[in-house]
This record gives C-alpha cells, sequence and structure tokens, in this order.
C-alpha cells in the first residue's frame, strides 16, 4: 500500500510519557515535601497517582469530566489516599506538573532515526488527545517538531481519539483520503480502533506484547520496524 500521509500519536508512542512524568513527580514530591506530610515512598504515590490518572483520563475521553477536574482531581485524590487534605497544595501540585512536565525530553528509542527516514518519504502529521497548551511544548523541547505539518490536539478538532469525527478532521485538514493514510500509536481503542472505523490503516505500537483480538492492519514492538515496514 502505497500512503502519502503518516499519523503519529505523541504520548507513549514518540514521547515517553512514563519515564518524563516520573521524573516529574518525583522532582514534585521531593519539592513539596510529601515525604513529610505522610508519603512514606514516593514511588508508591506515583503508582497510586498512575492509577487514579489513567481512570480520569478515560473518563475524560469519554467526556465524564473536563479538563479542570481532570487536572485538579487526579492530585486531590492521590494526595488524599495519604490523608493529605490541602487544596493549595493540590493546586500547586497540579499546576507545576503541566509546566514542568512538558519540558522532559526523554523518546522511545529509534524515534528521531524513524522520524528522519518516515519524513522524506512522506508528509506526517500527530493527533493526539493532550491538552493543547502542553503538546506543542514537548515537541519543541524534544526537537521533533521539523518532522510535522500538522500538530492536530483533540481541542483545536473538538473531538477526542477514538471518536471518528477527529480523523475525519484530521482528513480534511491535510486534504487526503483514508485509504492513503497510516495512524501509528499505541492506543488499541483510541488510536488503533479508532482509526480503524474511520477506514485509516493502522500500525499498532504495543512494546509490551499486550494480548488483544482487534482485526488491525499492522503491529510493532519496536519504532525500528517502521524502517522496514515503510
Amino acid at each position: 500500500m502505497l500512503y502519502e500521509h503518516i499519523f503519529f500519536d505523541l504520548d507513549r508512542t514518540l514521547w515517553d510519557f512514563e519515564t518524563n512524568s516520573h521524573q516529574t513527580l518525583t522532582e514534585l514530591a521531593h519539592k513539596y515535601k510529601l515525604s513529610e506530610k505522610g508519603v512514606d515512598s514516593i514511588d508508591e504515590f506515583i503508582s497510586v497517582y498512575i492509577n487514579i490518572n489513567e481512570r480520569m483520563w478515560d473518563e475524560y475521553r469519554k467526556g465524564l469530566i473536563d479538563k479542570t477536574a481532570l487536572r485538579y482531581n487526579r492530585f486531590n485524590e492521590a494526595l488524599g489516599k495519604y490523608n493529605i487534605i490541602d487544596r493549595n497544595l493540590t493546586e500547586n501540585i497540579g499546576n507545576d506538573y503541566i509546566a514542568f512536565s512538558p519540558l522532559k525530553t526523554s523518546l522511545f528509542p529509534h524515534a528521531v532515526e524513524v522520524l528522519q527516514y518516515l519524513t522524506k518519504k512522506y508528509s506526517l502529521h500527530i493527533i493526539t488527545n493532550g491538552f493543547e497548551e502542553v503538546q506543542f511544548i514537548k515537541i519543541k523541547n524534544c526537537g521533533i517538531q521539523q518532522y510535522f505539518d500538522q500538530v492536530i490536539t483533540s481541542e483545536r478538532a473538538g473531538y477526542k481519539k477514538p471518536d471518528i469525527r477527529i480523523f475525519q478532521y484530521s482528513l480534511n485538514l491535510v486534504n487526503a483520503e483514508s485509504a492513503n493514510c497510516l495512524m501509528i500509536g499505541d492506543s488499541l481503542d483510541a488510536d488503533i480502533v479508532g482509526a480503524r472505523d474511520a477506514g485509516l490503516h493502522q500500525v499498532y505500537f504495543n512494546p509490551c506484547g499486550d494480548k488483544h483480538h482487534e482485526d488491525i492492519t499492522c503491529e510493532i514492538k519496536s519504532l525500528e520496524e517502521l524502517l522496514n515496514l515503510l
């Protein structure tokens, strides 16, 4: 299949969300001296936060909560697990996380190599559910902005993946037909099933080898595999 446009997800596909987030949360735990407030283990606190954050992001994608609630409630609930009830502290940590985490620059292995290769053959774009104000900072700080013609956020499109309307919006934006486009992402539901339902071919980036039963175009464990696929 000859593609003209390739769409990438950003977080957990190119930008190493777990590494960057863990570093930021560790720094904030030290900054706000959470160990003196009842948090015995920073790694345990981060694990608690991750579970809450994942659940709330799912609610956000489904439209059950808005961005403001997500940004505040995830830290409020995590701190509450340690009986830390402090609105100012919660707001400060939440604001600092949004300010500092996009400055982290860890990418998945071979990300730059793959982008350098693909940009010579295709028009590259990003489709992301991440917050408008942080995604562009991530891309710039990682030094990969030059590879992408369009960065489409869910806030810009008005729809969140896996809603097929965000993919339709993206296709219209770049004046492309779905049959000539490929979506690469780590979320089976948001990226892969969403793109499939919108008529795009898909590459499921599945580094952990999670089992599934979806009918998809292709699956990879390393971005390096794209060098041979495309």
